[in-house]
């Protein structure tokens, strides 16, 4: 991973030094920008492997910058930072389109594994070269909306099809469930978690050899779940 491309979005000077220096340690190459502005001149400009986005700027805050990147059509990971240990905030950015993100303060070793995590999953991801998604024996065409498994054709409701499509297009991606209703089932439908914990269990018959001990829908304890490739 030496030489990747990492673009730190800090406005506190003492944090980015501190997080730059952890990075290029490790033979990553670093920018550094002080505001939103800037992150979003320089990703377009020149798009990093990966970025680092304080949740806190001084012009626009890290929601928005993240929400303006995913916009573009090339996709660039991102983590958020933020002190704010508030699940809302964790929950908003990961919905807007956050890989990942850490909380304030940390140490540089948990920020290179998590960097370090995430750009194994983008090199896993750019496997996936067409709108045909493949793993192991099973395949998944989101354009046809059919899956296969072991070349056998496995039929699947609507919303089954959706979650799995959406799960599976972030492989290693955790889902609390709340975002999968909104995502899956479109509205906010408060309260009725259960309505993904049945669908998961049924795709789990579907494509699973084994439901009870799954290889590709993983329940995530207290969390959600994630599709592992």
């Amino acid at each position: 991973m030496t030489g990747q491309r990492i673009l730190i979005v800090e406005d506190d000077l003492a944090i980015a030094a501190f997080v730059q220096t952890a990075l290029e340690r490790e033979s990553f190459r670093v920018t550094v920008a002080g505001n939103g502005a800037a992150a979003l001149e320089r990703s377009a400009a020149e798009p990093p492997d990966l970025i680092l986005l304080d949740l806190m700027l001084p012009d626009m805050d890290g929601l928005q910058v993240c929400q303006a990147i995913r916009r573009r059509p090339a996709y660039i990971p991102i983590i958020m930072l933020t002190a704010k240990d508030d699940e809302v905030d964790k929950i908003v950015g990961l919905e807007l389109g956050a890989d990942d993100y850490i909380t304030k303060p940390f140490k540089s070793r948990e920020l290179i594994a998590r960097v370090r995590a995430v750009l194994r999953l983008m090199q896993h991801a750019a496997r996936w070269t067409s709108r045909i998604l493949r793993c192991d024996e099973l395949e998944i065409d989101l354009d046809g909306r059919t899956v296969m498994r072991g070349g056998q054709p496995v039929g699947l409701t609507p919303k089954e099809f959706d979650l799995l499509a959406l799960l599976a297009s972030h492989a290693g991606r955790v889902f609390e469930r709340e975002a999968l209703l909104e995502q899956v089932w479109g509205y906010d439908y408060a309260g009725e978690s259960r309505t993904v914990d049945v669908h998961i269990q049924r795709l789990r018959q579907k494509i699973e050899s084994d439901p009870h001990a799954p290889h590709f829908l993983v329940t995530v304890r207290n969390v959600g779940y994630k599709f592992e490739g």
